[in-house]
C-alpha cells in the first residue's frame, strides 16, 4: 500500500523545511533517509576505491558496488549486467554512445533521428555529430497537442542510422509509445536510443520488452545522489564501440606501443568512480522497488489529473503538451499571459514553493511554440494534493497582481 504520510517522513529536507512545497523533480528529487544514511556509512565505515585493493575494507566496497550494477540490471531488466555502464549523469551517456558508436560508424551522407521535443543532451550531441562528419540531421516534429507526429516520424526515419529520442518530454510531460517507436526505427534499419531520463524514476522499464539499443538516465532524478548516471547498452554494440575517456580501470593492458581495452563495461568506466553516489543508486533503485513501481505510477497518475485540473481552472494560463494526464508524465510546463515565467517562479518562491522557469534545456522545441521560456512544476512520490491546490492559489494570487 502507498503511504505518502509515512513516505514524506522518509525526507529529512522536509522535516528541516517544514513549509517547502517542492516541485523540481523532473531537475533532481529529494533524497530519502534510507539512501542517505547508506552513503554516510560508506564514506564513515567503509571508504576506500572499488576494485583496486585487495585488503578486506576495498574488497568489501567492490562487493557492494559490483551489487549495485545487478540491481541497475535487474530494475531494467537488462540481459547482462555487463551491459549496464556507470557515468556521472545521463548527458555524459548520451555523449559516450554519441563518440563511442556514431563517430565510429557514421559517416558524410548517413542521416541522423531525433525529435524536436528533445532536451539539449540529447539533442546538442546528435547535432554536433551531424556537423562533424557531414550527416544529416532529421528533426521528427510533433502535433498541436504536444505528441510525437508519426507519419513525420516514419518519412523522418527513412535511411536513418540511429534515431535518439526521449522516452517522456520533461517540457511537455508527454509519454512516447517507445516500444512503438523502437520498433519503427528497426524496421527501417535504424538503432534505437533511448533518453529514459524523466521516464525510468515514475515508470516501470523493460528494456527487453522495449527492445531499445541504447538506454540512458540519471540516479539524481530518482532518489540517487548526484554524480551517477546509467548507460544501457546491447553487449554486441557495445563490443564494437570505442571507450569515450582513457585511464583507469577500463585499461587490461598497456605497452609503449599499444593498449588493451578491458572486458564490458569496465571498458567505458575510466578513472576512479564515484563510489558514494553508486552505492546511493543501489538503496535508491530498493527504496522504490519496495514502494513497487506499480504504486508509483499510480501515485503519479492521481497527482498529475489534481494538477491538470486545478491549473486549468486559472484564466489565461496555458497548459503546454497533451491535456489528458494519462499521457504525461507528473510535470506541467505553462504561460501566463502577461507574466514572464521568471517572475511566477520568483513570486511563488516567496510562498516557499518551488518551480522551474526558463527554456528548461529545450531551446528548440520552445521556439516552436514561439516561446521564450515557461513554468514547470513537477511532482514525485512525496507529493500530495493540497501542495498543488497551494500552488494554484499563489498562482491567483500572481495572476491578480499583474491585472490590476
Amino acid at each position: 500500500m502507498f503511504d505518502l504520510s509515512k513516505i514524506i517522513k522518509d525526507f529529512p529536507i522536509f522535516e528541516s523545511n517544514p513549509d517547502l512545497i517542492y516541485l523540481d523533480s523532473a531537475a533532481t528529487t529529494q533524497r530519502p533517509n534510507q539512501v542517505l544514511d547508506v552513503v554516510d556509512s560508506f564514506y564513515r565505515k567503509r571508504n576506500s576505491s572499488v576494485s583496486r585493493g585487495i585488503y578486506k575494507l576495498a574488497e568489501q566496497a567492490t562487493l557492494e558496488y559490483a551489487e549495485v550494477r545487478k540491481k541497475v540490471q535487474s530494475f531494467i531488466n537488462a540481459p547482462e549486467s555487463s551491459e549496464i555502464i556507470f557515468t556521472k549523469n545521463a548527458t555524459e551517456g548520451v555523449n559516450l554512445v554519441m563518440r563511442g558508436w556514431g563517430e565510429k560508424f557514421i559517416k558524410k551522407g548517413d542521416k541522423i533521428a531525433i525529435t524536436i521535443m528533445e532536451h539539449h543532451s540529447n539533442f546538442v550531441p546528435w547535432q554536433q555529430l551531424a556537423k562533424r562528419t557531414g550527416a544529416k540531421l532529421e528533426v521528427v516534429d510533433i502535433t498541436d497537442d504536444g505528441e510525437l507526429d508519426l507519419h513525420d516520424c516514419e518519412k523522418k526515419l527513412k535511411g536513418a542510422k540511429i534515431f535518439a529520442f526521449s522516452a517522456a518530454s520533461n517540457v511537455l510531460g508527454t509519454i512516447n509509445d517507445t516500444k512503438k517507436l523502437c520498433k519503427m526505427a528497426h524496421e527501417t534499419g535504424a538503432l534505437a536510443f533511448v533518453d529514459g531520463a524523466q521516464s525510468v524514476p515514475s515508470i516501470p522499464t523493460d528494456v527487453r520488452k522495449l527492445d531499445c539499443d541504447f538506454l540512458v538516465f540519471s540516479g539524481h532524478k530518482m532518489l540517487a545522489p548526484f554524480g551517477v548516471g546509467i548507460v544501457y547498452g546491447k553487449s554486441e554494440l557495445l563490443e564494437k564501440m570505442d571507450p569515450m575517456l582513457y585511464g583507469g580501470d577500463m585499461i587490461r593492458k598497456v605497452t609503449v606501443k599499444e593498449t588493451e581495452w578491458n572486458d564490458l563495461p569496465y571498458k567505458f568506466e575510466s578513472g576512479t568512480p564515484d563510489v558514494g553516489a553508486v552505492l546511493g543508486l543501489g538503496a535508491a533503485i530498493d527504496y522504490l522497488n519496495k514502494i513497487g513501481m506499480q504504486e508509483v505510477v499510480s501515485h503519479k497518475r492521481l497527482i498529475t489529473a489534481h494538477l491538470i485540473k486545478r491549473l486549468s481552472e486559472i484564466p489565461e494560463l496555458k497548459i503546454l503538451g497533451p491535456q489528458n494526464p494519462e499521457k504525461r508524465t507528473s510535470l506541467a510546463s505553462f504561460t501566463m499571459k502577461g507574466i514572464h515565467p521568471h517572475d511566477i517562479a520568483g513570486m511563488l518562491s516567496e510562498d516557499n514553493i518551488a518551480v522551474r522557469s526558463g527554456h528548461n534545456c529545450a531551446m528548440p522545441l520552445y521556439t516552436k511554440f514561439g516561446l521564450e521560456a515557461g513554468t514547470r512544476a513537477s511532482l514525485y512520490i512525496y507529493n500530495k494534493k493540497e501542495e498543488i491546490d497551494r500552488l494554484v492559489e499563489s498562482l491567483e494570487r500572481i495572476r491578480k497582481i499583474f491585472t490590476k
